[in-house]
Order: structure tokens, then C-alpha cells, then sequence
């Protein structure tokens, strides 16, 4: 049972799972379109959790990145008439500019004075979109954002080739990040989460890599927003609001902050959950906001992280059985010498 419980295992199955899913629901779009919209949000989670949960810096302006990067692509393909992917690269890399530029600043203050930071820099990219009706269309948003190019055969013309097409960003950018995680950059991420005063005194250079952590953050978000853009095929100023940056939270908070399956769990659960409760549309932040209050209050490490404390807690207690076991096998067996003797 243990070997089940690997990593490995565990990837592999959710691979395969994701490959299979749109062939039990060819008839039914709505279903692929809500899956793949989960797929772009966890992408845009798994930055957040790069530097919330593994640098220890939480950004509340990320929905705003978010924003930047569905609207560069909005605009660099319906009024300049770009192609898509030369958009996606460059709405990627303009949030990347963007976030560099503010992340200097936002990286001088610390804790909740970096969230308070990030908070009022998000509600003023919310207020520029909202307010600049000539590049982005104000209240109206942007309508008619074209679908992604083809290439070569390929076209992405149906819900099924979106989704697989999302499905391939969310696996790359996984990888990308659990690459990152797990090596030496990973590691110098946490210790400045654990003690930003010893990772000083052990050399590290906490500002410069608490920047590079933040740009990759929102380069994670740009991408989102992009392919975000590009499936709705309109956008509004609100996927920057206040309500963007709760579900966020959430979807980061209750998964398990600072976990690599975190982000998977809780966009997951939450967004399909928002499905189910449509009737309730009205009265889901009273339904979230105690769920989220019950998680960070009993499982501070969030849904994920509860799991795995199970697993271990599991593991360790199975090892203790055949560790008793095997004493008193050799109990049995010096007993049983001594006795000959």
C-alpha cells in the first residue's frame, strides 16, 4: 500500500486521468470548459504558491497580474492584430517587466506590510482597466479575442484541442516548478521563508532572490491570463477585482500552502464546487469564507498537507508494527537459545 502512495504513482495516475477526461464528455463543452478554466487557474496558483508558500511573501496583487497578462493578449491580437502566440510571449513578458518594476519596491517592506503593499498595487491595476475605456475598453472589456493560431495541422477551433492545449501548459509549468523546488534555488527560497535574518548570515542574498521569486510568480500569472483570454474570448476588469483575489486565496489557502499538489486540490475543488452551488451564487462568501476560516484554524497546511501528515503518520505507524514485531521474533528466538542451552 505504501508503494501506491508514492509521488510517482500519484502523478501518473492524475496524467492519465487528464488525458482520458474529454473522452467520457465529447457532447458536453460546458464540462470541458470548466476543466480547462481549472487548468489555467492552477497555473496561475502555482506561481502564487512559489513565492507565497515557498519564499514566504504573499501577494495580493496577483489576480492584477493576472489581468496584465489576459489584456496584453486582448489587446496585442484584437488592435494590433498580432498573432496569438507572439502575443502569449510577449504578454508574458510584459507582465514579467511590469512585475519586476513594482517587485523592487513591494520587496522593501515585509509580511503583512508586503501583502498590504501588493494589495493597494493590484486594486490600481483593477482601477487603469477599469477606467481606460480607449486601450482596454473600460466596463465594456474586450470582446472577440481570437483563438490560438494553429500550428502546422493542428487547430485549436474546438473545446477538446483547448483543453488539451491548456492541459500541455499546466504539465510544463508544473514541472517547471517542482524543478525549481526541488534545487538549490528551491531550497535558498525556503530558508529565506524560514529565517530571512540566517539565510543573511549564511550569504544568501534575500532581496535578489526574493525578486527573481516574484517575477517568475507573475510570469506564472501572465501566462494564465493569456491562455485565460484566449478560451473566454472576452474579458472584463473584473478577473483583477477583489473577488479574483479571494478565490485565489482560497484556492491557494484551503489546497495547502507551500505543497506542490496544493494548488491542484483546492482550484479543483473549489471551482467544481462553484459549480454544484450555482444556486447559491449569492451567498458564497458566507458559504467560503467559514470553510476557509475552519482549514487555516485546523489544517494550517491545508488539504494536501493534511493528507500527507495522514500518509506519514500511516507509514510511520505501519514501520513501528514490523519493528515490534521483529523484537519480539527475536525475543522468541533468544528465548528459545537460551532454553537449549
Amino acid at each position: 500500500m505504501g508503494k501506491l502512495l508514492t509521488g510517482r504513482n500519484g502523478i501518473l495516475f492524475m496524467l492519465g486521468l487528464s488525458i482520458l477526461f474529454p473522452l467520457f464528455f465529447l457532447d458536453n463543452r460546458y464540462v470541458l470548459y470548466v476543466m480547462t478554466t481549472s487548468f489555467i487557474f492552477i497555473i496561475a496558483i502555482y506561481g502564487m504558491n512559489l513565492l507565497a508558500g515557498y519564499t514566504g511573501q504573499l501577494s495580493l496583487a496577483h489576480a492584477g497580474f493576472f489581468a496584465i497578462g489576459a489584456y496584453s493578449v486582448g489587446i496585442l491580437t484584437t488592435k494590433a492584430g498580432m498573432n496569438f502566440w507572439l502575443a502569449l510571449v510577449l504578454a508574458v513578458i510584459i507582465t514579467c517587466v511590469i512585475g519586476f518594476a513594482l517587485g523592487i519596491i513591494a520587496l522593501r517592506t515585509r509580511e503583512h506590510f508586503f501583502a498590504i503593499y501588493t494589495l493597494i498595487v493590484g486594486y490600481l491595476i483593477y482601477l487603469l482597466i477599469d477606467k481606460w475605456d480607449g486601450l482596454t475598453g473600460g466596463v465594456r472589456g474586450l470582446i472577440g479575442i481570437p483563438i490560438p493560431n494553429s500550428i502546422g495541422p493542428i487547430e485549436f477551433n474546438s473545446a477538446v484541442s483547448m483543453y488539451y492545449l491548456v492541459l500541455l501548459f499546466l504539465v510544463l509549468s508544473i514541472f517547471i516548478g517542482v524543478r525549481i523546488v526541488r534545487s538549490l534555488t528551491g531550497r535558498t527560497y525556503i530558508a529565506i521563508r524560514n529565517s530571512e535574518e540566517l539565510a543573511q548570515t549564511l550569504g544568501i542574498n534575500t532581496r535578489t532572490n526574493k525578486l527573481v521569486s516574484f517575477v517568475v510568480s507573475v510570469a506564472y500569472a501572465g501566462l494564465a491570463g493569456g491562455l485565460y483570454a484566449s478560451l473566454t474570448r472576452f474579458i472584463g476588469p473584473e478577473i483583477a477585482g477583489i473577488e479574483m483575489v479571494f478565490n485565489f486565496l482560497v484556492y491557494l489557502i484551503v489546497g495547502g500552502i507551500g505543497t506542490l499538489t496544493g494548488p491542484i486540490v483546492g482550484t479543483m475543488l473549489f471551482i467544481w464546487l462553484t459549480q454544484f452551488l450555482q444556486s447559491f451564487q449569492e451567498y458564497r462568501m458566507l458559504i467560503f469564507g467559514p470553510i476557509l476560516v475552519v482549514i487555516v484554524i485546523f489544517y494550517p497546511t491545508g488539504l494536501a498537507g493534511a493528507f500527507y501528515s495522514l500518509k506519514h503518520k500511516w507509514l510511520g505507524n505501519k514501520e513501528q508494527k514490523k519493528e515490534k514485531i521483529s523484537e519480539i521474533e527475536s525475543m522468541k528466538k533468544t528465548s528459545i537459545q537460551s532454553r537449549e542451552v
